[in-house]
């Protein structure tokens, strides 16, 4: 199993195919796992790399609270690319590995050659909502810390996850899962790239996001997915792949 040493914390990574480069991150409390169906669709004409964030799965746990940030976050997905050679790739995620997207693509501009937005949310410009959203983070972190790594949700894409330490994923909420700024959706008006904005029916809580992103980015394109969850991908495989598909080859045409 492939790993990336960033300062003494193990990253772990796959990757698979060869062709123009996706980088695909998962949501909180997921993994990579999550992305098997991706890997098998798309590996004979793209280069997939699907990774663990710290704090999950097969990637370390480090028990320094300050070693959990978005910064470090975005700087482990830069480090992954240049592991496995590609100077730019397409750049995707659901969730909270949507977001962290949008903070890669406001980091390095250069390296995004298109934004797939799954079942995520920009942020918010105000601070009483996220205070909201960081409250439910934190609820989150003292969750796992009483209730141990099965303390989760139990949706489809972080039951196939396989976590090993209740104190990363707590410290992953706190120092990722929670937001310090509006600069995120700030950004949304400024992309120029192409982007794919697909939410699922019944994903309530991302519904209004998903809306919200398909107005703001200019010629974003927003997809609905009949009869899915906040697992969009797991939820209607074919369809999300089908989607992804189109994108995808647009983008790819243009390159």
């Amino acid at each position: 199993m492939p790993y990336l040493n960033r300062d003494g914390v193990k990253i772990y990574y796959e990757e698979r195919g060869k062709g123009p480069a996706v980088l695909l991150s998962h949501g909180y409390s997921a993994s990579a796992r999550m992305w098997r169906g991706q890997m098998d669709a798309f590996a004979d004409r793209y280069h997939i790399i699907a990774w663990d964030m710290r704090g999950h799965d097969r990637s370390d746990s480090p028990e320094e609270q300050a070693l959990y940030t978005h910064e470090a976050t975005v700087a482990d997905m830069a480090a992954l690319l240049d592991a496995c050679g590609e100077r730019r790739a397409v750049i995707g995620g659901l969730s909270l590995g949507g977001y962290m997207s949008l903070a890669f693509h406001l980091a390095h501009p250069d390296r995004t050659v298109a934004l797939m937005l799954f079942d995520t949310g920009p942020g918010y410009k105000k601070d009483v909502p996220r205070e909201e959203w960081n409250r439910m983070a934190i609820a989150m972190a003292r969750n796992y810390e009483k209730n141990g790594v099965g303390a989760g949700t139990g949706s489809p894409e972080t039951r196939v996850a396989q976590h090993r330490s209740a104190q990363g994923l707590a410290n992953a909420a706190r120092g990722m899962l929670t937001q310090n700024d509006g600069r995120a959706i700030e950004s949304l008006p400024e992309i120029r790239i192409p982007t794919l904005v697909l939410v699922g029916e019944l994903d309530e809580r991302f519904r209004a996001s998903a809306d919200y992103m398909g107005a703001k980015i200019p010629g974003a394109r927003k997809i609905i997915l009949s009869k899915a969850g906040h697992a969009s991908n797991i939820d209607q495989p074919e369809a999300f792949n089908a989607a992804v598909a189109e994108f995808l080859a647009s983008v790819t045409a243009r390159a």
